[in-house]
């Protein structure tokens, strides 16, 4: 994981923007995260967001934060039989409601790390030691997550290889990039944090999206690589991997009518 996600944003002079304007091949649908214990992991994430736990079925759960503004903000919570390994790539920093971290650690969360320099944020962790940022509450902000931060050792080409899928305005501020305005992306930022080091194991969360099209050919063609393909009626979504090795579930469009 990368503790590198900003509390304050650069100012606009100091960063490049390069704005998608093509047609785009996905939105944005939601976050998953792998779980020993769904039940018990889905009950602290519903803590941490102020949210609903729901039975999603075969053991899994859903958080749906109550202040979600779209169901892009819910949290899928599924069971695998593999511990976590690794160092966690893919994390959410959340905005505090008070100036420090006490209430969630009350209902849960590890301290990490306290704040330090000019990393402004306290680093957490859950239950099952999936780390994740804690800013300090400011004036103008709701409560919540309000970034999806992923480690890269190219910033710049995920951030543009993302803008390319769901759209936005790639934002170019050095050592990470954001994606700002993407299709159906429910927070703020889309940030891509650069790390000296190749991803090297499943991530434990990632992200699903909606596709414009029955099927992800024009993913593939853009430089996905094919994981698996739909298993059947209950499992209708295609495992996908971006550039750098990144997985994440293609949805194809449900029939209306």
């Amino acid at each position: 994981m990368t503790f590198s996600a900003r509390a304050q944003r650069l100012l606009p002079d100091r960063c490049a923007r390069t704005r998608h304007d093509g047609a785009v091949l996905a939105r944005f649908k939601d976050l998953c995260l792998d779980a020993a214990d769904p039940l018990a992991l889905g009950g602290f994430w519903a803590r941490m967001l102020d949210g609903d736990v729901a039975d999603a079925g075969d053991d899994d759960t859903r958080v749906d934060p109550r202040s979600a503004r779209s169901n892009a903000e819910s949290i899928w919570v599924n069971k695998v039989p593999e511990p976590r390994v690794g160092k966690t790539r893919v994390h959410l920093d959340l905005r505090l409601a008070d100036a420090g971290p006490v209430a969630l650690l009350a209902d849960g969360a590890r301290l990490v790390r306290e704040p330090s320099g000019e990393a402004t944020w306290w680093v957490l962790e859950d239950p099952e030691g999936n780390e994740f940022c804690a800013f300090p509450a400011r004036e103008g902000t709701r409560p919540g997550p309000f970034e999806l931060v992923v480690d890269s050792t190219d910033p710049v080409a995920q951030a543009t290889w993302w803008a390319g899928v769901v759209g936005g305005t790639v934002e170019d501020e050095g050592t990470y990039a954001g994606v700002v305005g993407a299709s159906g992306f429910p927070w703020d930022y889309w940030v891509f944090a650069e790390v000296p080091e190749p991803k090297t194991v499943k991530n434990r969360l990632h992200w699903d999206v909606d596709l414009v099209d029955p099927e992800p050919t024009a993913l593939l063609a853009a430089g996905a690589t094919l994981l698996s393909e739909p298993l059947d009626e209950a499992h209708w979504w295609w495992v996908l991997a971006d550039p750098e090795g990144n997985e994440f579930c293609a949805f194809a469009p449900r029939p209306t009518g």
